[in-house]
Formats: structure tokens, C-alpha cells, sequence
């Protein structure tokens, strides 16, 4: 006797589609028939971490709103609807599928790409360095001031492409109305760490841990910032004013950046090697190796990872994530998936590759992402390919 799934009562449809892990694989348990539409939440609440969408720079000729997403899962293109993310703008991250963008005005917008919700942080002009912006003083809009005391003025373009480094958030700032969240920023010209609470109208500087900027994120309700030699500041903005520590591990020499990964209750440290070249003057940087490390606090030191086992690490202008391999098809445990996020200078030169890839542990080798085959020379585009989770929420 046949069974006529479609009348199955509404509690255990829903029952089923919280066993349901992949957006994309709701969006069709949704699209069985109205039954199971009408029986659960148009937006899944219940889905972990997402598999990263890489997204695609835009072509100076394309004029179109539309972005285009690669899924490594199903090597298959998503274009959604995102004018704010023109080629005119700059992305300064991404974060619990959320990014953020610069363009030519004080204003830091915040955006989902698949609902389209929008927030806007503290302007650019609310950071203390900044003294004063006019729109009127043409090519000098910005006054700003050194840790010295010496003050100078900035563009608009130069304030957006070289003022903050990375923008990371605690959490989806619309999981829940009224959820707490704070966004941490590391500025390019200062190498500070800077910080806003939701419903904050400036940001704020965290004092003595300006040279800790090679990469920051979100790991057990406090933010860990890495320097270049690998030692860790533990900030605590939850309170009224900024508590922090650090964890001064012993110096990791020879590494060119630094990555912060948390895998479940273990933060990892990934460095990241670089080969530099000479093309007619201009420096064109490599990404030759990685080594992972994991932190021992016993020591304090770093103690070397030889193997990720199923685990796969997403890095680049993102919020760094680690993910399991065994949860997403067509994805390899062992292996980073990285991106380009270190020097404007590749995207002056005209002509080569972005330097992304995938880097294997096991035999330390790189291949291609199957959107960029290695060695296929274009015109480079700006700004460079970023991860970015879905998230439907």
C-alpha cells in the first residue's frame, strides 16, 4: 500500500526538518509540497555553520547587481541580488554570513546576502583617530590623528580601501532582536583594535594591544587577537571598559601571516608562507605553505598540527571557520581553502592570478578551487574572492 507522504501531520514534519543540517537541503524539504511548506518556519533556525560560498569579484565593464557565488559543495554558481557589493565597494570581511562593506563615505554597512537585512555600524568618523570629516575639503576629507600626537588628512578612497584591515562580529546581530553582539575592527593604519557594542554610537579603541593585529576572532564569549610572532591578547568588552591579558607564547619565527581558528574548544594558529616576485616593479606575492599549530595552555606554546584529520579550514578576509569535511559532499578533510587578503599591491598589476587555492596537509600540496584553475592568467579583479557562510537567519 502506498504511502501518501503529503498528509504526514504538521508536528512531524517539522519534527523531520530539524534533522534537516544544509540550507540548501531545507529549501527543498520546503519545496515538496504546501504541506510541508505551511508545516515549518520559512527560516531555519536550528542550522549549524554553513559550508562557505566564495564570492566572485565583479568585472569593471559588469554594470549588473547581481554577484555571483560559487558552491564548493555542488560546483555550481549563485548570483544573487546585491548592488551594495558593486565593484566600487570595498568588503573589509565576513562574518556568521554577514558582510561588511565600505564605499566612498563614512558609512560601515553590514549585510546579509540572502535576506538583503541591512545594519549600519558606527560611522568611520566615530573612530578616535578621527578628528574631524568633511565632504566639503575635497581630497582631504578626513583629519586624523597618530599615537604620536602628529595629525594629516585622508580621501574618501583612501579611507576606504586603507583604513580598516578586517571586521569580525560575536554573532549574527539579527539572531535574535535585541541580542548583544560586538564587532571588533583592525585598522590598517595603526594596527589597533577597535570595538562597538550594538546601540553604541562611536567606536573604541582598546588600549596596548596595538601591535596584536594580524588577525582576531570570537572564541568562547571573548575576543583572541594574534601578533606576528603568535602570541594571543585576550580582550573582554563586555564590561564597561576593556579587559585584557595576554598569553605570551614563545615567538613563531619565519611565517609571513597569521590565522585564528576555533575548532570546538581548541583555538588553532595557522601561518601562512608567502614567495615574492618582481613583475616590471611591481611585488606580486605567492602563497608558498601553512603550518597549523593548536594552543597549549600548559605552557603557554604552540604545539604543531601534522593533521586535521576530517577537519577543513575556511581562511582569508573572513572570519576564519573550521568545518568537517564528512558533512558537506565534494569537500576534502585534511585541507585549508584559502583566499587572497594581504597585499592591494596584486591587484595594481594587470595581469596574473589570485593567489587562492587548496592546500593539502597530508603531502603539502596545492590545487586549484574548481572556479580558478591554476595558471589560467585573467585580468585581476578587485576586490579579491571572499568566503561567506549562508545564513538564512
Amino acid at each position: 500500500m502506498a504511502v501518501d507522504w503529503t498528509q504526514l501531520p504538521p508536528e512531524i514534519i517539522e519534527i523531520i526538518s530539524r534533522k534537516v543540517t544544509i540550507y540548501s537541503d531545507y529549501l527543498h524539504f520546503q519545496a515538496v509540497c504546501h504541506t510541508w511548506k505551511s508545516s515549518i518556519p520559512k527560516t531555519p533556525n536550528h542550522l549549524p555553520p554553513q559550508l562557505p560560498w566564495l564570492l566572485l569579484p565583479q568585472s569593471q565593464s559588469n554594470q549588473s547587481s547581481y554577484r555571483g557565488f560559487f558552491d564548493l559543495s555542488t560546483k555550481k554558481f549563485h548570483f544573487l541580488n546585491l548592488p551594495e557589493a558593486s565593484h566600487r565597494k570595498k568588503h573589509c570581511g565576513s562574518s556568521h554570513g554577514w558582510l561588511i562593506i565600505l564605499d566612498d563615505s563614512p558609512s560601515i554597512l553590514v549585510i546579509n546576502p540572502l535576506t538583503r537585512r541591512k545594519i549600519h555600524l558606527p560611522a568611520i568618523s566615530s573612530f578616535p583617530n578621527v578628528v574631524s570629516f568633511d565632504y566639503a575639503n575635497v581630497g582631504r576629507e578626513y583629519l586624523l590623528v597618530k599615537p604620536q600626537g602628529e595629525r594629516y588628512t585622508a580621501s574618501l578612497r583612501q579611507m576606504r580601501d586603507g583604513f580598516i584591515k578586517k571586521l569580525v562580529m560575536s554573532s549574527s546581530p539579527l539572531e535574535k532582536k535585541g541580542d548583544f553582539f560586538v564587532a571588533m575592527a583592525i585598522l590598517c593604519s595603526t594596527g589597533d583594535l577597535a570595538y562597538c557594542r550594538n546601540g553604541d554610537e562611536r567606536w573604541n579603541i582598546i588600549e596596548n594591544v596595538h601591535s596584536f593585529s594580524e588577525d582576531v576572532i570570537y572564541f568562547n564569549g571573548l575576543f583572541y587577537a594574534v601578533n606576528k610572532a603568535g602570541q594571543i591578547a585576550v580582550c573582554d568588552v563586555s564590561g564597561d571598559s576593556p579587559k585584557v591579558s595576554i598569553i605570551e607564547t614563545p615567538q613563531q619565527s619565519g611565517g609571513d601571516m597569521q590565522y585564528l581558528v576555533s575548532s570546538g574548544d581548541e583555538l588553532l594558529l595557522v601561518t601562512r608562507y608567502l614567495d615574492l616576485d618582481v613583475e616590471f616593479d611591481d611585488f606580486i606575492y605567492t602563497t608558498m605553505r601553512f603550518e597549523v599549530f593548536k594552543l597549549d595552555l600548559n605552557g603557554p606554546r604552540w604545539e604543531r598540527v601534522r593533521s586535521l584529520g576530517d577537519l577543513m579550514l575556511f581562511i582569508g578576509e573572513n572570519s576564519s571557520l573550521a568545518l568537517p569535511a564528512s558533512g558537506f559532499s565534494g569537500c576534502m578533510g585534511d585541507c585549508i581553502y584559502y583566499t587572497d587578503d594581504y597585499s592591494a599591491t596584486n591587484y595594481d598589476f594587470h595581469v596574473g592570478e589570485h593567489d587562492m587555492g587548496i592546500f593539502r596537509i597530508w603531502d603539502g600540496s596545492i590545487e586549484p578551487l574548481p572556479c580558478y584553475p591554476r595558471n589560467s592568467y585573467s585580468r585581476l579583479q578587485r576586490p579579491p574572492p571572499l568566503w561567506i557562510s549562508p545564513n538564512p537567519c
